[in-house]
């Protein structure tokens, strides 16, 4: 299942922090056990065959199922309730996570939530240590990474890329009237570095970059001051703009990917962790486009 999720032996390697030569050793387990051929293997690298892709699918069917027969049981027994710690970033706590808390004591009226900011570097270790119970993380759409081992990333919200820029400037026609314009440099390899990055190569330009932002809010008030043009997620722009500043939307740009991150083990997710990850996914699913 690793492998299919990965996209390869060495992905799938990496994302379980084990030796390419022990996933192949299971692999050939596999194989020895079923009978079949899992994997085609190339010079150019190793793929599922048809036989390799019906395993892997079954193995999804048997996690989902499995976690809804937890889920299941956990209503039965009345034990939806405790202390869930989530952790999050500014866009999605204002836009997501607030809303949820105010809805919380209806829907979940055993369920404390406990919301953290928190830079995700920071984030990803606080939720190893079981100091969160679940962590929201960011992808540019090029760029998605697999959940490391222990744990498992569930799909939060897509949301365009889009450019904020101050409203004396014309306003963007395409892609390429962003070629020569002055841009504000994201926090390094965040997702919208990443996502900079990936226009700058499709387009074929260097961004002349002036200053350097870590917060979105911070964004906008240089945008407002003319320092530059940043790209920035949907989501930032769900808040009262500062004067002077304006954005577009502009096909090719791309999506933020979110997920949702927590832990795999004998005893969790627990039913609480859960059912906020729901109410979590309901209340994005829920949101209207601007």
């Amino acid at each position: 299942m690793a492998v299919s999720r990965s996209g390869g032996v060495l992905a799938a390697a990496d994302s379980l922090r084990l030796s390419p030569s022990a996933v192949s050793q299971q692999i050939a387990r596999l194989e020895a056990e079923t009978g079949v051929r899992v994997l085609d293997r190339q010079p150019s690298g190793a793929t599922l065959t048809p036989a390799g892709r019906v395993l892997a699918e079954a193995a999804e069917r048997i996690e989902s199922e499995l976690g809804e027969t937890r889920r299941s049981l956990a209503a039965l027994e009345g034990d939806i309730s405790g202390v869930v710690v989530v952790g999050a970033f500014q866009t999605a706590i204002r836009a997501v996570l607030v809303p949820l808390l105010a809805e919380l004591e209806q829907t979940l009226p055993g369920v404390d939530l406990v919301v953290h900011e928190v830079a995700e570097e920071h984030g990803r270790r606080a939720l190893r240590r079981g100091e969160l119970d679940l962590l929201v993380i960011e992808h540019d759409v090029s760029s998605p990474a697999p959940a490391p081992q222990g744990s498992r990333d569930v799909p939060f919200l897509d949301e365009p890329w889009v450019v904020a820029l101050p409203a004396t400037e014309p306003e963007p026609a395409g892609l390429l009237d962003l070629v020569g314009r002055t841009w504000l440099a994201p926090e390094p390899r965040g997702a919208a570095d990443r996502a900079l990055a990936r226009l700058a190569s499709e387009l074929s330009f260097t961004p002349r970059t002036a200053h350097r932002y870590l917060d979105f809010d911070v964004a906008l008030a240089m945008v407002a001051a003319g320092l530059g043009v940043a790209l920035l997620p949907e989501l930032a722009m769900r808040r009262q703009l500062p004067e002077n500043v304006r954005w577009a939307a502009l096909p090719g740009l791309g999506t933020r990917r979110l997920f949702v991150r927590h832990r795999v083990t004998r005893s969790e997710p627990r039913a609480a962790t859960l059912a906020v990850l729901e109410q979590m996914v309901a209340v994005a699913a829920a949101l209207e486009p601007l």
